[in-house]
């Protein structure tokens, strides 16, 4: 009988492994070198021949829908709308609805051909123009103080003309009174001194007192912008004009008002948009003789009470309004008179 030697655990091994790596290698061996294949044969089998479990598919998410921006956008124009368009359009609306009923045309032509609206807008314009050429003049020349003159207090002045533009218009016509009317304190050191039974002031029951105060009051918005823009002016230009023996006049010809014309153009459209719909100012003069397009439209709605026909001055005053608002838009995207001053109004030196 033939002896046979039986095969050993360890040559069964042997052999697997053999098995294996040869697997293995042909599993490694692709045209471009890359590996298709897991160490033992497939990657879908165990190192103990059983199949693994297919892996389950991942879950897609829902993807919630957000709103957007014009959604958002729907609550403020609804209150917008509620509460500024809705009273306008009802204004408009009234304008056209003469006292007999039905819709037409015919309050405008009546409005328009009365000689107490002519004179209200006569009145408008002149103050308006008055008030803007006087606040233009007296804020040019302040601002040129304040930012190219020094002296103790000017950077609290400026700040002082941030916070006067919060005040309200009638408190100027207030302290005029005080200064200036038939009771007021010049008046009254005037017949202190003399003996005379008034003074000589009388003046702010007249035009020229409203545009007395309007000039007062509206004088610092046209600072603001200039003085924005002052700050942004190189002092090397300055200095070189001065060096060359430019004059201070000539200097502020030359050099420091064309970069502030689109500034002092932006203001005095503002001050004139201000000045065409300010009422306080001519009431609490009491300047009976002065009636402008706000003073019309008082008049008619709650002294005579015809609504009809204030909505019509309303509507040609609202029309002027946004014209000279469209005008000073149009001004200050020009400009960057927007933009506040670096050292309180104080031009800053070139490379600072």
């Amino acid at each position: 009988m033939p002896n046979v030697t039986p095969r050993t655990d360890t040559a069964d091994m042997a052999d697997t492994a053999d098995t294996a790596d040869t697997a293995v290698g042909a599993a490694r061996a692709t045209p471009d070198g890359a590996a298709t294949a897991a160490p033992y044969g497939t990657a879908n089998t165990t190192p103990y021949g059983t199949a693994k479990a297919a892996p389950l598919p991942t879950p897609r998410r829902r993807s919630i829908r957000r709103p957007g921006p014009a959604l958002w956008s729907l609550p403020p124009l609804a209150a917008l709308a509620l509460v500024f368009l809705y009273p306008l359009a009802l204004v408009v609306w009234q304008s056209f609805t003469p006292e007999e009923g039905g819709h037409s045309a015919a309050p405008y032509t009546e409005v328009l051909a009365e000689a107490s609206f002519r004179e209200a807008l006569t009145n408008t314009v002149l103050i308006a123009v008055g008030a803007t050429v006087g606040a233009l003049l007296l804020g040019l020349l302040l601002s040129l103080v304040i930012a190219f003159v020094p002296f103790p207090g000017g950077r609290a002045l400026s700040r002082f003309i941030d916070l006067f533009l919060a005040f309200p218009s009638f408190l100027i016509t207030l302290a005029l009174l005080f200064l200036y009317g038939t009771v007021g304190m010049a008046n009254g050191l005037w017949t202190d001194l003399t003996g005379a039974s008034h003074g000589p002031l009388d003046f702010l029951h007249t035009p020229w007192g409203v545009l007395l105060a309007e000039v007062t009051y509206f004088t610092p918005f046209v600072m603001r912008p200039l003085l924005a823009a002052f700050s942004q002016l190189e002092t090397g230009q300055l200095e070189a004009a001065a060096s060359l023996g430019a004059r201070p006049w000539r200097i502020v010809r030359t050099v420091i008002l064309p970069e502030a014309l689109p500034a002092l153009a932006a203001g005095g459209a503002l001050v004139l948009v201000l000045c065409l719909n300010e009422f306080g100012i001519v009431l609490f003069t009491g300047a009976k003789d002065v009636v402008t397009l706000p003073m019309l439209v008082y008049t008619k709605a709650m002294l005579d009470g015809d609504y009809t026909g204030a909505c019509v001055v309303a509507v040609v005053n609202i029309a002027l309004s946004v014209a000279l608002y469209a005008l000073y838009r149009t001004l200050m995207s020009r400009t960057g008179a927007t933009a506040g001053p670096r050292s309180g109004g104080v031009p800053h030196r070139a490379g600072a």
